[in-house]
């Protein structure tokens, strides 16, 4: 118990202070005096420092820590269900239905004229026709997964589905790629390397309330985790609701995916690696506390990515994906030797 006093308040403290990094630093680097002046309503000493960072940097690191916690907390949850330590949050292939949307938009209205024209006397474009067509996408595979999980028991069953069915729509991707023009496969690559920067003022009026309430949901189910986690025999023999519990659950992940996917594109590894940390860091399995450690953690860890990414001093900003790999990579192959150690011990 004081360890969990302290485990907390340690974390939110290191995710306060890489958040105020990640606002002073960039390729104009800012004194943190100055921003938290900026953030109090008292001004800088330079009118552009203000500009910086209420109109650009501050959306992009509320959405790195938001987008964090909500793809670790997704994470945790698959791995929960399924049973399996690699499961990530694009194992139903909600990610793949999110990228098909956009797909579908960049490049096959480079292949349709027809379509193009018809998109643009809508007067739709830029950013949030890339958030309507990934939520879209991202909510049809949801709806086949809920209608499968209904009828498939066997949760190995449903995960193999998954892949299988994220590896059918990237092949869709792939057509749609080799009958489009270059520069329409190069706006579709650059989505796919995911930004936390795509996410204005303007999209946050939906962005953030959605995944804020989705996280808030996933952090009440911690105890029908926790039966989760002993099996499905004994989580009927506590009284639960397996069912009811796994398609909730599915529903939470899709939800916090969709979401993240449909702003920021498919970022990847936090949300595999992010509850391994957790599970060490909190030194317990009992989901109620390591719900609300995940979701920090996860924060804390975007916003070191996002940190990276722009290469505080240099115009280069580079690409999110690459980040998040280079960070997450290490800690999952680490958790996979330290479980080969003890089965061989």
């Amino acid at each position: 118990m004081k360890r969990w006093g302290l485990l907390l308040p340690i974390i939110l403290v290191l995710t306060g202070t890489a958040f105020l990094l990640d606002l002073a630093l960039g390729t104009v680097s800012i004194p943190p005096d100055q921003v938290l002046s900026i953030l109090l309503g008292h001004g800088a000493v330079k009118g552009s420092w203000e500009t910086i960072v209420m109109v650009f940097r501050l959306p992009k690191a509320i959405a790195a820590c938001t987008a964090g916690a909500a793809l670790s907390l997704s994470g945790l949850m698959m791995q929960t269900l399924f049973r399996n330590p690699l499961a990530g949050p694009s194992v139903l292939g909600i990610s793949s239905g999110a990228s098909m949307g956009v797909a579908l938009v960049v490049l096959g209205t480079a292949i349709s004229q027809r379509g193009a024209r018809l998109i643009e006397g809508l007067g739709l474009g830029g950013n949030m026709l890339l958030v309507a067509a990934s939520a879209l996408g991202a909510f049809l595979v949801l709806l086949a997964i809920l209608v499968a999980a209904r009828w498939v028991r066997d949760v190995m069953t449903l995960l193999i589905i998954g892949i299988l069915g994220g590896f059918a729509l990237s092949s869709v991707v792939s057509v749609l790629i080799h009958f489009s023009r270059p520069e329409m496969v190069q706006a579709y690559l650059a989505w796919t390397f995911g930004s936390f920067a795509n996410v204005t003022w303007q999209e946050m009026h939906v962005f953030l309330p959605v995944l804020l309430v989705t996280c808030a949901a996933s952090l009440l189910v911690g105890k029908p985790l926790n039966g989760l986690l002993l099996g499905e025999d004994y989580a009927r023999s506590m009284g639960l609701d397996y069912l009811a519990t796994r398609l909730v659950v599915i529903a939470l992940t899709a939800l916090l995916v969709g979401g993240v996917t449909a702003y920021c594109g498919p970022v990847g590894f936090i949300g595999i690696a992010v509850p391994h940390l957790a599970r060490v860091v909190a030194g317990t399995s009992d989901h109620r506390r390591l719900l609300p450690v995940t979701a920090v953690l996860g924060g804390l860890t975007a916003l070191v990515a996002d940190l990276i990414a722009q290469l505080p001093g240099q115009a280069t900003v580079l690409p999110l994906n690459a980040v998040t790999a280079l960070i997450g990579s290490p800690v999952i192959i680490w958790f996979i030797l330290r479980r080969q150690r003890r089965i061989f011990v």
